[in-house]
């Protein structure tokens, strides 16, 4: 149910993002999803990738700073409020939400990427509430 995510720390510059991607690219490592957040000096960039390992090895092979989290991609319905119903399930068991961003899995589907506080937990009271979770399996056939 925990899905692997790339996360890289990069200069705050032109053309970073553009060479992390290319590693990937020519590495045959489709990317599914991506949050970038910047200050004025340096970014983290966390990726959702078909092969988080591979992707690792080949980014640390390029001399880049990569690690892999534990992170829950959760389905939801295309409506109004599924999110804050979702949240609403995390917040009632007094879970952090460390960040989160959207990851496009389907036409009728939406999907969130979470990093609780507390990840297993996070994992059994939404499974509990019947929630359905991207795997990474899932990712590898985007």
């Amino acid at each position: 149910m925990f899905i692997k995510q790339l996360s890289i720390f990069i200069e705050n510059k032109a053309g970073r993002l553009q060479d992390m991607l290319a590693i990937l690219k020519d590495n045959d490592i489709n990317l599914a999803s991506l949050s970038l957040a910047d200050t004025s000096d340096y970014g983290v960039l966390r990726l959702l990738v078909s092969d988080p390992e591979k992707g690792k090895e080949v980014l640390k092979a390029a001399g880049v700073s990569c690690r892999t989290t534990d992170v829950l991609a959760i389905k939801m319905a295309h409506k109004v409020g599924q999110l804050q119903e979702v949240l609403g399930i995390i917040c009632e068991a007094e879970i952090n939400v460390e960040y989160m961003y959207a990851l496009a899995t389907g036409k009728d589907e939406a999907s969130i990427v979470i990093k609780p506080s507390d990840i297993a937990r996070a994992a059994e009271v939404l499974k509990k509430a019947g929630a359905s979770f991207v795997t990474q399996e899932d990712l590898a056939n985007i």
